[in-house]
């Protein structure tokens, strides 16, 4: 029998992977085929930093399997869409049992989308603005294993508290922080990992 380090468990494929990579299917897909990979699109961009807002307080999984409901109900997170819906786009959304129906979550990701749009004519690309937010070197664990991940880090709350100067909402640095790992601006897979 292998001796795994902390954290890793082998799938049915007999690959080590991060513990809760193994736990469903759905979550087996997103660690080993999406999770921690680069994102460079403005749209994907977007649907990771809505999609991280609502999981607030709620299970990943919970997310992930309404996820294609999102993607319906919120015009594929094309943003420059999203910023034109209006109290009916919200009755709508509300009345969505596909997703989740927090009047807030919804109401920020709407705003959100206005935010991105003036991310982009300052900036470029939303590309541009999150990826300068990469950590640097000194910041990160020595050694990643299931205790040390962290939750937050230094400069998730520099992301999280320049998205709210500028007016964005639902990204405290947690929130910050997973979509820095599920962008790929940190690789948190554990050491070991057939997928870090």
């Amino acid at each position: 029998m292998t001796n795994l380090a902390e954290g890793l468990e082998l799938g049915p494929d007999q690959l080590p992977r991060c513990w809760w990579g193994n736990s469903f299917d759905d979550y087996r897909h997103y660690h080993d085929h999406e999770w921690g990979q680069p994102v460079h699109d403005d749209h994907l961009l977007f649907q990771k930093v809505a999609l991280e807002s609502f999981q607030s307080g709620l299970s990943w999984l919970t997310i992930l399997r309404k996820r294609e409901n999102f993607r319906a109900a919120f015009a594929k997170f094309d943003f420059e869409k999203v910023a034109l819906f209006d109290e009916d786009d919200v009755a709508r959304l509300l009345g969505d049992a596909g997703i989740i129906r927090h009047r807030g979550k919804i109401e920020a990701t709407i705003n959100n989308a206005q935010r991105a749009c003036e991310l982009v004519e300052e900036y470029g690309s939303l590309d541009a603005f999150f990826w300068q937010f990469i950590p640097p070197a000194e910041e990160r664990p020595e050694r990643l294993d299931k205790t040390s991940i962290p939750s937050q880090s230094p400069t998730s709350t520099r992301l999280s508290k320049e998205l709210k100067r500028l007016g964005w909402k639902f990204v405290g640095p947690t929130t910050a922080y997973s979509l820095m790992q599920a962008c790929g601006m940190v690789n948190d897979h554990l050491e070991g990992c057939s997928f870090r």
